[in-house]
């Protein structure tokens, strides 16, 4: 099965960026996971992402906050697909970082997620190697079927013992 790598610009990234490696977990999927700052440490951050395929790596998933060059660095140096999750900053909510990971030029996209979106950059990611995996797809199609079930719970639960019943059980 194809690799992912999570990568981050800050050990302050990782809480969140720890969600996608915990959906890669769920799904079995292999990942490589990495602190490393493009304006920091630009020559070991274009090694890094340049020598990503010959890794095994399929998918980056790529943290960032602030103005978050990461992602789009990963996307223009890195043949296949990066996804981008802005980091919530302190100043700007994240909204800088949405902006500036969702902005890239043409010709370098970078898949973008909700900002502190790591968990679903990890579900992106299985379903790009799903393309290319059935047993991966059923997997998915499992973990879909399990959340319209706990969906389906909660209404029943709601309609059975009403909804002032049901906010103190919160």
């Amino acid at each position: 099965m194809a690799k992912v790598s999570i990568v981050m610009g800050s050990d302050s990234d990782l809480k969140i960026m720890s969600q996608a490696a915990s959906v890669l977990d769920d799904f079995g999927i292999e990942y490589e996971m990495k602190i490393i700052s493009a304006h920091r440490m630009p020559e070991i951050f274009v090694d890094y992402a340049k020598g990503a395929m010959d890794r095994g790596v399929s998918v980056i998933i790529a943290g960032a906050g602030g103005a978050a060059h990461l992602p789009g660095m990963c996307a223009a140096l890195f043949d296949l697909p990066v996804i981008g999750v802005p980091i919530h900053t302190s100043t700007l909510s994240g909204v800088d970082s949405l902006y500036s990971i969702v902005q890239m030029p043409s010709g370098i996209p970078v898949a973008t997620v909700a900002i502190n979106g790591a968990k679903n950059a990890g579900i992106l990611a299985a379903k790009m190697i799903a393309m290319s995996d059935e047993s991966l797809l059923a997997k998915l199609k499992d973990f879909k079927e399990d959340m319209k079930d706990a969906v389906s719970a909660k209404s029943d639960k709601l309609e059975s013992i009403g909804y002032k019943q049901y906010l103190s059980e919160m």
